[in-house]
């Protein structure tokens, strides 16, 4: 299942958090999927389209976002 989440901006000053799709793998491993507007010439995502990431609730300016949080090896077996 296609789902909201949101990844951190690396190189901005200030916090930024885009909005991307993620596969939901289960309750809280995503496979963070290309965005149509993804450009890394204009900007430098923590997670890539391709990786594999843990996602939590996060308070941010916004109000709380379900963001990536770290990097997931996923079992050869079941992915």
């Amino acid at each position: 299942m296609v789902e909201q989440i949101f990844i951190k901006l690396l190189n901005e000053g200030v916090d930024v958090w885009r909005p991307v799709p993620g596969y939901r793998v289960d309750s809280n491993t995503y496979i963070v999927l290309r965005s149509e507007h993804y450009d890394p010439e204009a900007e430098t995502w923590e997670f890539p389209p391709g990786s594999v990431v843990v996602c939590e609730n996060h308070a941010s300016s916004d109000g709380e976002i379900f963001a990536a949080v770290r990097h997931r090896e996923l079992d050869k077996r079941t992915a």
